[in-house]
């Protein structure tokens, strides 16, 4: 769920302004993750002055923009996640390709070295990108300070405190792991998404509270690499949020791989030894229950981060939830006072956050920027992926509308063969009467790539005919894609 960024190595404190440089602004951006490095940038495009702040830091301190996404999110994760892959496969699939390995072994250290060294290539390049488009980057915490005569003051802790000043304050200061109550965050025993990527030995028992994206993707990394991975959910189904008949797919193979999935449970007591950590809890049939862990990871939501944003002094509001309140064009209830990403409402993506960037600073600039939340795609980067976008088959049912469907598996494409990934379905639904396009569903290989294609035909509001008499390259993954939608009117030729 991450940008493309140009990788090139800088020097940091080239960006940062000097004590003879003007701090006066016409746009301010707090946050230097997904949705702020990239509104910044964008406003710069658009011609204006253009400041970023961002606290972040590297291992020897040193700024490390790109928010949660990059440093402990989306980039780490999805690094560990190819890494673990590669070593499942070479122990577990390569001798069917006519590949013998002897003597397989793990080296868990360059494995989260190399994790390391991805995040601060993304790191570098957004700090290079800054300099292209002439931003001002700020290292350190962003606050408001004051507010008058329709100019905010912004002051910046870091190194050393700064004061800047803008017409336009855009806040994108993300979100923060939901900690469970009576379990804070050690990340030793009980570990955050930020723990959860720095486990420096394999556990043998890892227990992971949540089944959601994050908790998925970190327990499936580390199962892959050896650890027995038991998966509590409070939720009696799985996946809620997933198509039904995607996310049972979906349960199924991961259960085959390994992972222990109990659904339906109530947490109890968490209690911590010297070096495990012990979970009560009563299943699903009401039966109490104790599972000790070696490593526990609690990925239960996330929260809005706005402690230390100052938003009290110039009389910022918040949700009741504790989310910025902003309209649907993302202005806050203060003039010239914008929030994106997490930190307001929506679902909690990089890429959704990127996109109200860019709408902001479109905005500002007196233009008309939009972001269609009905075709913000979801990804779970887990083995096999699972992506949709649009409404699902539960949502349409509920909503009384008349749809059609149709499923194609990768078990009958030619290109998943080959691969020997044929795990999965595509699956679209569609206007009964109109045949457009509603929903999009995919479990199996590369369907975060796989699900693009689906969301340039929902926004351009495409039937699944469309797709149907588009031509796909063969061999290709996408041909499940042509055929699923050609199932919609039970005309699949391949299945």
């Amino acid at each position: 769920m991450e940008a493309c960024i140009a990788v090139v190595p800088i020097r940091w404190t080239s960006l940062i302004p000097g004590k003879d440089m003007a701090k006066n602004f016409d746009v301010v951006v707090i946050g230097g993750g997904p949705g702020g490095y990239i509104a910044a940038i964008r406003a710069a495009q658009l011609g204006f002055s253009v400041a970023c702040i961002d606290e972040w830091k590297n291992e020897k301190g040193g700024p490390a923009p790109g928010g949660t996404c990059t440093n402990v999110g989306c980039i780490p994760s999805k690094a560990l996640l190819q890494s673990s892959e590669h070593f499942e496969h070479a122990g577990h699939a390569f001798a069917e390709h006519g590949i013998d390995i002897a003597g397989l072994s793990l080296n868990l250290r360059q494995m989260l070295s190399r994790k390391e060294t991805v995040v601060k290539q993304n790191n570098d390049g957004i700090l290079y990108l800054f300099k292209k488009n002439k931003v001002s980057f700020f290292h350190g915490r962003g606050a408001f300070a004051k507010a008058e005569a329709g100019v905010y003051t912004i002051s910046v802790t870091g190194t050393a405190a700064e004061t800047v000043t803008a017409k336009h304050v855009v806040i994108a200061t993300g979100s923060n792991a939901r900690e469970l109550p009576g379990a804070p965050f050690d990340e030793r025993l009980i570990l955050s998404n930020t723990g959860a990527l720095a486990i420096e030995a394999v556990p043998k028992r890892l227990g992971v509270i949540g089944a959601g994206v994050i908790g998925l993707e970190m327990g499936s990394v580390w199962r892959r690499l050896g650890a027995a991975v038991t998966v509590l959910e409070a939720l009696p189904t799985f996946l809620g949020a997933v198509d039904e008949q995607i996310a049972k797919e979906a349960h199924k193979l991961f259960v085959k791989q390994g992972l222990a999935i109990n659904l339906g449970v109530k947490i109890g007591a968490i209690t911590q030894g010297a070096d495990d950590v012990s979970v009560a809890y009563t299943d699903d049939k009401g039966i109490e229950q104790k599972a000790v862990f070696d490593k526990l990871i609690i990925s239960i939501g996330r929260v809005p981060n706005t402690i230390g944003l100052g938003g009290d002094i110039v009389g910022l509001k918040l949700d009741g939830r504790g989310f910025i309140a902003v309209d649907d064009d993302c202005k806050t209830n203060l003039p010239n006072v914008w929030a994106v990403g997490d930190v307001v409402r929506g679902p909690m993506l990089a890429h959704k956050a990127e996109e109200e960037g860019v709408a902001v600073a479109e905005r500002i600039a007196g233009q008309h920027g939009h972001v269609n939340f009905n075709t913000v795609p979801w990804v779970i980067y887990t083995a096999p992926e699972i992506a949709w976008v649009g409404k699902n088959e539960q949502q349409l049912k509920a909503d009384g509308v008349a749809y059609k469907a149709g499923v194609f598996p990768f078990m009958a494409n030619g290109r998943a063969r080959a691969l020997g990934d044929t795990a999965g379905m595509v699956k679209f639904l569609a206007d009964a009467k109109t045949d457009e396009i509603l929903g999009v569903h995919i479990v199996g290989p590369m369907a975060s790539e796989l699900i693009s294609e689906a969301v340039v035909a929902m926004e351009f509001r495409a039937s699944s005919e469309d797709i149907a008499r588009i031509c796909h390259a063969h061999p290709s993954l996408s041909e499940a894609t042509k055929e699923a939608a050609l199932a919609v009117e039970k005309r699949a030729l391949n299945f």
